[in-house]
């Protein structure tokens, strides 16, 4: 079935309970402004469309709220990299290094210990941001590889769209993984680390995709109970609101969902395919066949081949 053990992913969770704190307060920030920039947007429509007259306000009112949300995520979207950076990244190494039997310190020195592990391996954000988009490039091409798998059935159109959209999601943590790939090499430069990272996961595609599958069946059962459970209150505050506007109480219901899922499930997530991947790929070697298949097929990973492969002597 999977080759994780889910007791080890949160006993890793629960040891890196400083970071889980840190998504928390993060995740609930995101969540606090795209609440508040579509309550905003709601209000000012609102009082738009009543100038219309009619049932103007309503309009205006959802038009708003869209246009309020749309507004928090693109701000959020310029950010991304920061988190990436100082939480993500240094709750990847972190976790990790647990993984292989390390030592790291607890309480608020575990996120100061782990961030200085992603600054000595990236120096700056923008090389460690530069390199993940690469990953997730070959990931989507990638994508494309596996989706050729059921191509060739006659008439199957529909399951082809499936598998890719299933394929699509499974991998959508692979980056994070060999983020913890290229902070643990320290021997090669980080686009190097992760050509052969992206390499050894192709090369062990089956394994790896299936648990990556279970993953996030798994994760997707959880979060759609999170909303269930968090659909009440935010159709009873939506009541509350002018006109009651159940619509928002569903947005506002998912919003939440997808904090707690992003700061509580997805790091357990991620330490079951960091046990997976270190199964799978253990005393194993880059395959030069996947290497120059991955070449053949992704830009994004010809790009991470043209950077220096080793640090260069000083």
């Amino acid at each position: 079935m999977w080759d994780f053990s889910i007791g080890a992913s949160l006993g890793l969770v629960a040891r890196t309970w400083p970071f889980v704190l840190l998504r928390l307060v993060v995740y609930a920030l995101a969540a606090l402004g795209m609440a508040f920039g579509t309550g905003i947007g709601v209000g000012v429509g609102w009082g738009i469309g009543l100038a219309f007259g009619g049932d103007g306000e309503i309009g205006g009112a959802l038009i708003g709220g869209f246009v309020g949300l749309g507004l928090v995520l693109g701000v959020l979207w310029w950010v991304r990299q920061y988190f990436l950076y100082l939480v993500k990244a240094g709750h990847v190494a972190a976790m990790d290094a647990l993984l292989r039997g390390g030592d790291i310190p607890g309480g608020r020195s575990q996120i100061e210990y782990a961030t200085q592990m992603v600054k000595h391996r990236f120096l700056e954000v923008n090389v460690l941001f530069g390199v993940d988009l690469l990953i997730r490039g070959t990931v989507r091409a990638f994508v494309g590889i596996l989706g050729l798998l059921t191509n060739w059935i006659p008439g199957m159109r529909t399951l082809n769209a499936f598998v890719e959209a299933v394929l699509r999601v499974a991998l959508g943590l692979v980056d994070e993984v060999i983020l913890a790939y290229i902070i643990r090499h320290e021997g090669l430069l980080p686009a190097a680390a992760a050509r052969d990272g992206l390499v050894l996961y192709a090369q062990n595609a089956g394994a790896l995709v299936r648990n990556a599958v279970w993953i996030t069946l798994f994760e997707y059962v959880l979060a759609a109970l999170i909303f269930v459970f968090l659909l009440g209150p935010a159709l009873g505050l939506a009541y509350a609101l002018p006109g009651g506007w159940t619509a928002f109480g569903v947005v506002f219901a998912f919003v939440a969902a997808w904090a707690l899922k992003a700061a509580l499930i997805e790091p357990v997530s991620i330490a079951s395919l960091l046990q997976a991947y270190e199964i799978a790929t253990r005393g194993q070697m880059p395959d030069p066949a996947w290497t120059a298949r991955l070449d053949e097929a992704s830009r994004a990973f010809r790009e991470l081949g043209a950077r220096p492969v080793r640090p260069q002597a000083t």
